[in-house]
């Protein structure tokens, strides 16, 4: 009863979907494989006219301000999706028109609007609230279940995932869409209530 989705008021956020994790040396193992994947899961939230939160990660070469076990590397000027560069973009299929991140913007803390319920965000450590206002901004657009999607489960999804748990919203994890998915990483998100759900059931939810 509290675990089940309410798909009328939910949100869709798509997490780290950029160029460098999607290809070339520092992209996330089967991460492009899902692309076609989420692409269709945006179009279905878009055609009911849900929310849509597109949540990427940047670094500039040189600064501290990051993850402690990526830090030595960014320091020494080792960095992805790097403001301003085709790497942080997010990748053209998930986008209805050609968008480029506003990053001065969306690295004070803005959220980029993009169309119609879809906006841009960025987080600076693995999870979608952490130093962010998605809580405030779900909650002010009567959103009480996250669906997740995206790159490398075991990292921001889950801790987004984690995150939205704590804050008593349902959650859903679109398991066809999300890269490094195994049966064990799944079994470990039951067990905190996360939905295991397809794009294709959640499509059909939301008709």
């Amino acid at each position: 009863m509290h675990l089940d989705p309410h798909w009328a008021a939910s949100a869709l956020a798509i997490i780290d979907v950029q160029t460098d994790f999607v290809s070339g040396p520092t992209a996330i193992p089967g991460t492009a494989d899902v692309v076609p994947a989420l692409a269709a899961l945006a179009e279905a939230y878009r055609a009911a006219g849900r929310p849509i939160v597109h949540v990427v990660r940047s670094y500039r070469a040189g600064e501290s301000d990051v993850d402690l076990v990526r830090r030595a590397a960014i320091e020494a000027g080792d960095a992805p999706v790097q403001p301003g560069t085709e790497g942080a973009e997010i990748v053209r299929p998930l986008l209805r028109a050609a968008v480029r991140c506003d990053w001065e913007a969306l690295r004070r803390g803005e959220f980029q609007r993009i169309g119609p319920g879809e906006s841009i965000m960025y987080k600076p450590r693995w999870s979608a609230f952490h130093r962010t206002s998605l809580d405030e901004r779900l909650r002010a657009a009567a959103v009480d279940t996250l669906v997740v999607a995206g790159c490398n489960l075991p990292n921001c999804p889950r801790a987004t995932l984690f995150d939205a748990s704590e804050r008593d919203y349902r959650t859903v994890l679109v398991t066809d869409a999300t890269s490094q998915t195994t049966p064990e990483r799944l079994a470990d998100l039951t067990l905190i209530g996360v939905r295991l759900e397809s794009v294709d059931a959640v499509a059909a939810a939301l008709r």
